[in-house]
């Protein structure tokens, strides 16, 4: 059962954390490792009673912010907090986030060495993080610091640029709805949500469908200035190393023939 699993974890984890890991004394009079049950309830503000009832079983409903607090008592991080909600049978809300998005360089590094493949990073509102050089080339509306959103609303370039805009924005919007609903206090997903209503009719609209998917394999036709017509499937793939961000990477499917001019986004 869950719960006996979450007393279980609960157990597990006190075991794994030192007093002087909380900047608890160590008296060394301890008959068991790690952190006694009163100073886990201590830490995470709740009565001996209460957690006592959650290591035995006997209480079966901890609250969100009970859970919160007991991932920051024993110093859980992303991935063991994650599991602690899913032995207690919830699912938890994303932490609540603020000031400047960071792209892994690491993750930077390996796009920038895909000369054949167009990839992007998306922060948790849609924003444009970083673009390797082939995706610039191909995508010169979405530089870092812009906004895949509002762009796709605001920029009268865009609608030029997507063989079929009204798919592409029905998408889009759908995909923020999705991001919203994982993470409805972000202060940054807020703030383009306002500007997307109050400047675009057509979002405003979109919006009220209340339409709700994550990004996903897509074929996209795109009518690129110098390269002419281009088919490019597109994959999406989560940054564990950044909850929120999405790494989208296109390869290319067919590439219509026409009088244009050879660039840098043309197949080598």
């Amino acid at each position: 059962m869950a719960i006996s699993r979450l007393g279980d974890y609960l157990r597990g984890r006190r075991a794994q954390v030192t007093p002087p890991d909380v900047g608890l004394p160590e008296d060394g009079r301890r008959g068991v490792p790690g952190l006694r049950r009163e100073e886990v309830a201590s830490l995470a503000r709740i009565s001996v009673d209460y957690y006592l009832r959650l290591e035995q079983g006997r209480e079966r409903r901890p609250s969100p912010q009970v859970l919160d607090a007991l991932s920051d008592a024993l110093l859980l991080d992303d991935d063991a907090r994650l599991h602690l909600y899913r032995v207690a049978g919830m699912s938890p809300l994303p932490r609540r986030e603020g000031g400047v998005e960071r792209t892994d360089p690491r993750l930077l590094a390996l796009a920038e060495q895909w000369d054949r493949t167009p990839a992007m990073i998306l922060g948790r509102a849609y924003d444009v993080l970083a673009v390797n050089a082939l995706g610039r080339a191909v995508f010169r509306h979405l530089k870092p610091g812009t906004n895949l959103l509002l762009a796709m609303f605001l920029d009268p370039s865009v609608r030029s640029f997507y063989g079929d805009w009204e798919t592409g924005a029905a998408n889009v919007v759908a995909g923020f709805r999705f991001l919203e609903g994982a993470r409805p206090h972000d202060p940054r997903i807020q703030e383009v949500l306002r500007t997307a209503m109050e400047d675009s009719r057509e979002f405003a609209g979109l919006w009220r469908r209340r339409d709700a998917r994550g990004k996903s394999d897509a074929a996209k036709v795109l009518l690129h200035p110098d390269v002419g017509e281009l088919t490019l499937r597109m994959e999406t793939f989560d940054v564990r190393s950044a909850p929120g961000q999405q790494l989208i990477v296109y390869h290319t499917l067919r590439r219509a023939p026409g009088p244009r001019t050879r660039c840098a986004c043309s197949a080598r």
